[in-house]
Formats: structure tokens, C-alpha cells, sequence
């Protein structure tokens, strides 16, 4: 029984310090790139992701619009 207490704790150790590990090192890469990258490709890069992030929220809407006509379509019949 103590054996698998103690895998059990190893298993959430390691899980533990992988998660947190993967966080800091992305957090740090990131500022890194926000350092090192120039101010020009920063807004166009930003906007054009704005521009992505808007086109596709659209493009959900839409679809879900057609989907729930079809659905409330099918439904009546």
C-alpha cells in the first residue's frame, strides 16, 4: 500500500514540475520574441490577427445560423 502512495506522489510531482516548467518556459519565449521583434511587425501581425480572429467569429456565427434553420426546419415537418 505504501508503494502506491509513493508512485502516486512521484506521478503528481512530476506532473506538477512539467506543467510548471512548460509555463515559465513559454512565458519566457514570449517575452523574448516581444524584445527582439520590431514594432512594425508587432501592429501588422496583431491586426491581421484581429482581422482572423473576427472573420472566423463571423463565419461561426453564420454556420450556426444555417444550422439551427435547418434544425428548426426539420423539426416542424
Amino acid at each position: 500500500m505504501f508503494k502506491l502512495f509513493r508512485r502516486f506522489f512521484w506521478l503528481v510531482l512530476g506532473i506538477m514540475v512539467g506543467w510548471t516548467s512548460s509555463w515559465a518556459l513559454t512565458r519566457r519565449m514570449r517575452r523574448v520574441a516581444e524584445r527582439y521583434m520590431p514594432a512594425e511587425v508587432v501592429d501588422r501581425w496583431s491586426g491581421t490577427m484581429r482581422a482572423a480572429g473576427s472573420e472566423g467569429r463571423e463565419a461561426m456565427r453564420a454556420r450556426e445560423a444555417e444550422l439551427k434553420g435547418t434544425v428548426s426546419t426539420n423539426q416542424s415537418k
